[in-house]
């Protein structure tokens, strides 16, 4: 599975649009903030990492149901909750490619 924030791939044709694919994850844990604020940046980061991770899976798996060997076009949003929950969704258009 290609997945690219480009509108195009290099080498390959978009031979057609399957349609909007997403993937949203959630992390489920919560950050608590301490004394340390680069302990504190340190779980964000990993937190971030993880969700992102999970997120481009789900996003991948959605894809796959229609049919798409490619997303192009993706974006992606990070946000922290007031709670310090850390949400990441990924969109882009689910695609099939020949080379």
């Amino acid at each position: 599975m290609v997945l690219t924030t480009t509108n195009s791939i290099e080498g390959f044709k978009i031979s057609e649009y399957m349609g909007i694919v997403t993937g949203v994850s959630m992390f489920d844990g919560k950050i608590t903030m301490g004394f340390s604020m680069s302990k504190y940046h340190k779980a964000i980061q990993d937190s971030i990492d993880e969700v992102k991770e999970k997120a481009f899976q789900s996003l991948t798996e959605n894809a796959k149901k229609l049919g798409a060997n490619a997303v192009v076009g993706i974006k992606v949003d990070i946000e922290l909750t007031t709670s310090n929950y850390t949400l990441v969704s990924v969109t882009g258009t689910a695609v099939q490619v020949a080379t």
